[in-house]
């Protein structure tokens, strides 16, 4: 791990230069010249950092650039949707959100925030527990139950307010409802009196792998409210799908 640690941060001193020096890279990362030049060779094998022989210096290789591409490709989806969110925004009057998954918790990557005095606000990389969230139970729902075990077993099901759901089946019930119906909704699960309708975005594979979704008070997304937008945020979730080339498969859901 301390190797694996020290070659992560040589790529991060080379991804901030054109090129530089055995010395002065070993000098930056504080490691003695032939403990980074042991690192380098076994990077430069795999092509994520490159030799320069006419200036004698180290540079980022082609590998770390395509391996960096993945995230780009995955952040799509917020670029991609940002039109949709705007939309959303106006016809529901309330905040619009994208996120995405990972490591078991979802990424807000981007929002449009309502016009209204109260309205619901997430910072851009801010995480939340997949549990607790409309994108999040979106995204669980479409998934296999042992994968959702295997989430739970990670990161647990922690309380945040009175109606958090904290044991398996409740939360199990809740997905299957949501998988069939197409949108789940946060009641007031994260934050007391908030709401939030979230559906997923599935990438070429048929994967879920982001979200988008609405959130406000309850105030204004009473149940007559949430049954009128759940669809028009499912529907959204759909066009975003389709500008990134995914496709929605059916799945066995969390059931």
């Amino acid at each position: 791990m301390q190797a694996l640690d020290r070659a992560l941060g040589l790529l991060d001193i080379l991804a901030q230069s054109d090129g530089i020096s055995l010395s002065e890279l070993s000098h930056r990362a504080n490691l003695a010249p032939s403990s980074a030049y042991r690192l380098l060779t076994t990077l430069a094998a795999r092509g994520f950092v490159e030799f320069l022989e006419r200036d004698q210096q180290w540079a980022i290789g082609v590998e770390a650039f395509r391996t960096g591409m993945a995230f780009p490709r995955r952040f799509s989806i917020a670029t991609a949707g940002r039109g949709i969110m705007q939309e959303l925004m106006h016809a529901s009057g309330e905040t619009a959100n994208i996120a995405i998954f990972e490591g078991g918790e979802i990424v807000f990557v981007s929002q449009i925030e309502s016009l209204e005095p109260i309205r619901a606000f997430f910072r851009t990389g801010e995480r939340r527990p997949a549990h607790a969230s409309g994108i999040g139970k979106a995204l669980l729902a479409e998934m296999s139950r042992a994968a959702v075990e295997r989430i739970i077993a990670t990161k647990g099901l922690p309380r945040f307010t009175e109606k958090t759901l904290t044991e398996p089946q409740a939360l199990f019930v809740d997905l299957a409802l949501a998988h069939r119906r197409g949108w789940a909704l946060d009641d007031e699960e994260r934050n007391a009196g908030m709401r939030c309708i979230g559906a997923a975005v599935f990438n070429e594979y048929g994967d879920p792998v982001a979200g988008i979704s609405i959130s406000g008070p309850v105030a204004r997304l009473d149940d007559v409210a949430v049954a009128r937008l759940g669809p028009l945020v499912m529907a959204s979730a759909a066009e975003i799908t389709r500008l990134v080339g995914g496709v929605s498969l059916p799945r066995a859901g969390a059931t």
